[in-house]
């Protein structure tokens, strides 16, 4: 059960979208809809799952009372972001009670305590003591979890404890992007990383809620993809792209990672072509021209990269130096193309003719790397991100590299570069191949308990572990805490990471077929591929207006399609 009070934050004046939506931060008061532990003496502990006020009042008729040491952990049902509310009684002594609150992405996140398997207070304070008032409320904490557990610190006192509730603080945008199918896996799957991206979107475009509550311009990608699905263009991807490079002078290399800094210039890209805004463009010149030199400077003459700073794809792919060498040579290649289209654009006609020569050169040397991996892939784990971005590049042909990605199914799959490697499966013509890896990847999140999708999964953690929403018993693993790697051991995973969002628009790009054409959405066709679906059916904001797709199968099989679109858009329909 859930009560909504909507309070506009100071931003609320402050947040208007390009397309004409409000967008606040809002405060959603849980309630929990479990208990799933409690010790000591402890009577009445079900009145924590009825709908609060939020207010103490001098009636003790109905109050959860601990006496001495106890401790109740509870869930709020589902993955936020926010605070903790605690609403006492008129205990039998006066003064302030000392408690102790966990809060937690999982049970045995919850139950930790600070060092324990990687457990943290980094980025978002979570495991705290707090002083709650006599016949009072008190509110604390802003972290992302679902899971929190009250523990009293006093042996001799009485503690009378009216109600625990979640603040779950998030963006109010409206949702204008939808999609349902005849799959409710797929649907489920879908669901969760709207939910997923959309609690990322705080002050700025955050990769997580709980840790690394940064702006990680190269791991925007993917969210920037789905927030244009869902939100259409919200204010939040200029202010963080605008934040990462004010706080990044040149020659420094964004969030020091040298191919974030190529994934800025392709946002910047992608961004004006959705909206096409060439006042904000011109915003960017000066850093865009002196920043594409740089990347210029580090070519040499036969097309190869030799960026600096730290040489970066995601984690799982980070001991495999030749998979980074041939992903950052793809992003290199990416790059020089959108800087000759940008260029052109602010009509810098000597730098945009520089970019497409370097883009010729490094495509070359891209491709005599694409060459190598269909010679000598063994299929180890990191190749996937680097065939994947080879192909998107156009280096790799697009059906030997949708084959080699789709080899082993979702081994070698990450959360972050998953979505590049759906990608190219679809653009080798394996469609239903990527539905089936979604369905089995990101589905197995959901097996484990998930709301929301991790910083990074691995389908071997599932053997023989317990699910996120549950103790986990003897002779089980922790899936939450036995886990990860790099700078994510244990209970330092995020279990929500906006990166990992991206088989959300996938759905829509693949399955409902759009796909834009023209900048500004002057002209967008729809090419569905409906595979194993009975139906599909779903919505996509545009500045015109929502384009709305229906796709059902007749009794030959053949796809039935109905499109309902704004006059002003041109819209292809490929059947």
């Amino acid at each position: 059960m859930r009560i909504k009070f909507y309070i506009t934050l100071i931003f609320s004046l402050l947040s208007i979208s390009l397309w004409g939506q409000r967008s606040t931060l809002t405060r959603e008061y849980i309630t929990p809809e479990r208990i799933v532990l409690e010790s000591g003496n402890i009577t009445n502990s079900e009145r924590l799952l009825k709908d609060g006020i939020g207010q103490s009042t001098l009636s003790n008729a109905d109050v959860c009372v601990i006496k001495g040491k106890g401790s109740i952990l509870v869930d709020f049902g589902c993955e936020l972001h926010g605070a903790i509310e605690i609403v006492t009684g008129m205990s039998p002594t006066s003064g302030d009670a000392k408690l102790h609150i966990t809060l937690g992405e999982s049970v045995s996140e919850a139950m930790s305590r600070i060092g324990e398997k990687g457990a943290t207070n980094d980025h978002a304070v979570r495991d705290f003591d707090l002083s709650v008032p006599w016949l009072g409320v008190a509110q604390y904490g802003n972290s992302g979890f679902r899971f929190a557990r009250i523990e009293t610190l006093d042996s001799t006192a009485t503690l009378y404890l009216r109600e625990v509730r979640a603040i779950s603080i998030y963006k109010d945008v409206p949702q204008l992007g939808t999609f349902e199918s005849s799959d409710t896996l797929l649907n489920q799957i879908w669901s969760t990383g709207k939910r997923t991206v959309h609690l990322c979107m705080q002050d700025y475009l955050w990769d997580g809620i709980k840790r690394d509550r940064l702006v990680w311009i190269g791991d925007m990608m993917p969210e920037v993809i789905s927030i244009f699905a869902l939100f259409g263009a919200d204010e939040i991807i200029p202010k963080s792209l605008d934040l990462t490079r004010d706080a990044t002078p040149l020659p420094g290399w964004m969030n020091g990672i040298s191919s974030y800094s190529l994934w800025w210039v392709l946002l910047q890209e992608e961004w004006y072509k959705r909206v096409e805004d060439f006042d904000y463009l011109k915003e960017q010149e000066d850093y865009l021209y002196a920043l594409l030199e740089q990347i210029i400077k580090t070519i040499d003459d036969n097309g190869v990269e030799h960026l600096g700073g730290t040489r970066f794809l995601d984690w799982p792919s980070n001991a495999n130096s030749k998979a980074i060498d041939a992903g950052l040579q793809s992003l290199t290649v990416m790059t020089m193309k959108s800087g000759e289209h940008l260029c052109k654009i602010l009509g810098k006609k000597e730098l945009s003719k520089k970019c497409k020569d370097y883009y010729k050169k490094t495509l070359k040397a891209a491709k005599t790397l694409g060459d190598e991996f269909i010679k000598t892939n063994q299929n180890p784990i990191g190749e996937k991100q680097a065939v994947a971005l080879l192909t998107l590049c156009e280096a790799l042909d697009a059906a030997k590299g949708a084959e080699l990605i789709a080899k082993n199914g979702t081994k070698g799959f990450s959360t972050f570069y998953g979505y590049f490697m759906c990608e190219a499966l679809a653009m080798g013509g394996m469609i239903d191949q990527a539905t089936d890896i979604i369905k089995e990847y990101w589905g197995g999140m959901l097996k484990m308990g998930a709301t929301t999708f991790w910083e990074d999964f691995d389908l071997a953690w599932v053997d023989g572990s317990a699910p996120i929403d549950e103790v986990v018993p003897e002779g089980k693993k922790d899936i939450h805490g036995d886990f990860g790697a790099y700078c994510y051991l244990g209970f330092r995973h995020s279990l929500c990471h906006g990166w990992a969002s991206g088989p959300t628009p996938w759905m829509m790009h693949h399955i409902l077929g759009i796909t834009l054409e023209e900048s500004g959405y002057k002209e967008i066709s729809i090419n569905p591929h409906l595979g194993k679906l009975d139906w599909a059916k779903g919505s996509y904001p545009t500045p015109y207006g929502i384009i709305s797709i229906s796709l059902t199968k007749d009794k030959e099989g053949k796809t039935i399609i109905d499109v309902d679109a704004p006059k002003e858009i041109k819209i292809n329909i490929n059947k």
